[in-house]
C-alpha cells in the first residue's frame, strides 16, 4: 500500500471546453459534408478526452521510492520536501524556476511540491512536482525517506 497516491486527472472544466472540437469540426467540414463534420468533431473531442485521461501522470510514495510519471528517486536520495500552495507555487514555476530542475507539472494544479536532490553525481537541483495537496504530499516522502549510508552511520 503506497503512502501517498495521486492521479493528475485534468479537471472538468477542460473536458467542458474541449467539446468545442466538436462544432470546430462542423464548422470545418460543413461545407463538404455535414455528416463528416460531425463524426470528426466528435472523434476530435474523442481522441483529446482519451489523450487527457491517459497520460494523467501518477505521484505516489512507496517502499522509500518517490515515483512521477515515468520517473522515480530513492527518497534516500532526497531532501526534505515543501509544499506550495497556488500564490507561492506561481514563484516556483516562474522567475523562482531553476532550468535544472525535473518538472511534473500540469497547469491545471496550481500547489506543486519541491523536493531537493542531495545526490552529489545528480545534477538536477530538485524536483519540482505538481500536487492538489502539497502539504500531504510532502509529508508523506518525508515520512518515507530512508536515511542513506552516510547518514545511518552518524
Amino acid at each position: 500500500m503506497p503512502d501517498y497516491r495521486e492521479r493528475l486527472w485534468p479537471t472538468p472544466w477542460i473536458y467542458l471546453v474541449s467539446l468545442l472540437l466538436v462544432p470546430a469540426g462542423i464548422l470545418v467540414l460543413a461545407p463538404v459534408s455535414l455528416p463528416a463534420g460531425i463524426v470528426t468533431g466528435i472523434v476530435m473531442y474523442l481522441a483529446t478526452v482519451g489523450a487527457l485521461t491517459l497520460t494523467a501522470p501518477v505521484i505516489e510514495v512507496a517502499d522509500g521510492r518517490l515515483r512521477a510519471g515515468r520517473a522515480q528517486i530513492d527518497l534516500a536520495l532526497t531532501g526534505e520536501a515543501i509544499g506550495f500552495g497556488p500564490e507561492r507555487a506561481r514563484v516556483e514555476r516562474g522567475t523562482g524556476l531553476d532550468a535544472r530542475a525535473f518538472l511534473v507539472i500540469r497547469g491545471w494544479v496550481q500547489p506543486v511540491v519541491r523536493i531537493p536532490i542531495i545526490d552529489p553525481a545528480d545534477p538536477t537541483p530538485y524536483w519540482l512536482v505538481s500536487t492538489r495537496h502539497p502539504n500531504e504530499a510532502a509529508a508523506a516522502i518525508n515520512g518515507s525517506r530512508r536515511p542513506s549510508g552516510a547518514e545511518s552511520e552518524a
